[in-house]
């Protein structure tokens, strides 16, 4: 194993994570968290319309695979004269398929949620918007942590695929490196490790959260 390749090909590996993977998967998920609660709530409407369409997005996102739908955006809509740069459309892509995904853990939470909780909205005089907004989505983000950060964890593994659209992040620069060098195992190894490292920092974080957000919680 050539140590001196490893060491010098650390740092770019690294810095190509945390300039492209991070920032790419950070952007992805916080658009994809707005578009996720936006699918969830169409799909709680008592409208039959709007909670089709819910329904229809949801299927259609968890239904294809992630490759597919950046393959589509990036090589397919050029030929009805939509192009998009690597980045922009990268976010766009990872940011509905977190929304597809999100949305389910969003509507479960706000389901769990004692309707009692509503009606104490409404005794107070508040809309059903606020009752939401300032009862309802508080509690709801507690039992949610869990799975979105597990999403989001996942995100970054899946950032990976971006590289097959010419996006430069970890992976991309990786493809790089071994390609220079020809050590491909040495390399996708290393970036394995890094991958590692972030997901297990994430981890920690998500405990901690959990924690916290434990503590006010009656039991």
């Amino acid at each position: 194993m050539d140590w001196q390749l490893i060491a010098d090909s650390f740092w770019p590996l690294l810095r190509g994570g945390l300039t492209g993977t991070i920032p790419l998967a950070l952007a992805s998920f916080a658009i994809g968290l707005v578009l996720a609660l936006l699918i969830a709530l169409l799909r709680l409407s008592p409208n039959r319309v709007l909670s089709w369409v819910g329904r229809a997005y949801v299927s259609l996102i968890r239904g294809t695979p992630l490759l597919v739908q950046l393959f589509v955006i990036f090589y397919g809509m050029p030929s009805i004269g939509i192009r998009l740069d690597p980045w922009p459309g990268a976010i766009i892509v990872f940011s509905m398929n977190v929304g597809g995904y999100a949305a389910e853990i969003v509507r479960a939470a706000i389901l769990s949620v004692p309707k009692g909780q509503w009606e104490a909205g409404w005794t107070v005089g508040m809309s059903p918007a606020r009752s939401l907004r300032r009862i309802i989505l508080p509690q709801a983000a507690r039992v949610s942590v869990p799975p979105l950060s597990n999403t989001f964890i996942s995100l970054v593994k899946d950032t990976s695929l971006a590289s097959l659209v010419l996006v430069t992040e970890m992976f991309r620069k990786a493809e790089e490196i071994a390609t220079f060098s020809s050590e491909f195992m040495t390399i996708y190894m290393e970036a394995a490790l890094i991958y590692w490292m972030f997901c297990t920092v994430l981890s920690a974080g998500q405990d901690a959260l959990e924690k916290r957000l434990d503590r006010y919680v009656a039991h």
